[in-house]
């Protein structure tokens, strides 16, 4: 049997414990969402096109983790409520930009302002100065363990990219 200390740094309970963490995240995200009178893929997109800026459908897709044909139905939700709207790349006709429109930027905004302030209610467990911290413990989990998922020729080519990237070349 483990002892205690070494129990509680176990991969095992450290996952069980992020698991656990993420659940509860979810669920306050989740039911702020909800009570804004939206579905989580919507407010998704509106939130990721204020932000990023107008996307093609499918790098809109990734960032909001929907699936082609999740994103193509959420968009095409979006758009005919006036949210959206679909354009040409002028690059590539075959490609689709995802543009917020003035009414779609008016509704997401101050939906977004209340999501915010709901999701600092959730993390009041952790003070601002520990965040920064907790933050980059967890996209350094998180990188390290997707990099254990790719294959051996990607992981090289990709650790290297990002050691580029780190040092600003």
């Amino acid at each position: 049997m483990m002892d205690r200390k070494k129990a509680e740094t176990a991969g095992i309970h450290v996952w069980l414990v992020m698991w656990k963490a993420t659940r509860a995240l979810e669920a306050h995200a989740q039911r702020s969402i909800q009570s804004l009178g939206m579905c989580r893929s919507d407010f998704g997109v509106l939130e990721a096109l204020l932000h990023k800026g107008p996307l093609p459908v499918s790098a809109l897709g990734d960032k909001v983790l929907l699936t082609s044909g999740s994103i193509t139905t959420a968009v095409d939700r979006l758009e005919r409520r006036g949210y959206v709207e679909r354009r040409g790349d002028a690059a590539d006709r075959r490609a689709r930009i995802v543009h917020l429109t003035e009414s779609g930027s008016r509704v997401i905004r101050p939906l977004y302002a209340e999501h915010v302030r709901a999701m600092e209610r959730a993390l009041t467990g952790v003070p601002p100065q520990r965040r920064a911290t907790l933050v980059g413990m967890v996209r350094e989990l998180g990188r390290t363990a997707e990099t254990l998922l790719m294959p051996r020729s990607e992981t090289a080519g990709s650790s290297s990219r990002r050691a580029r990237k780190e040092r600003g070349k």
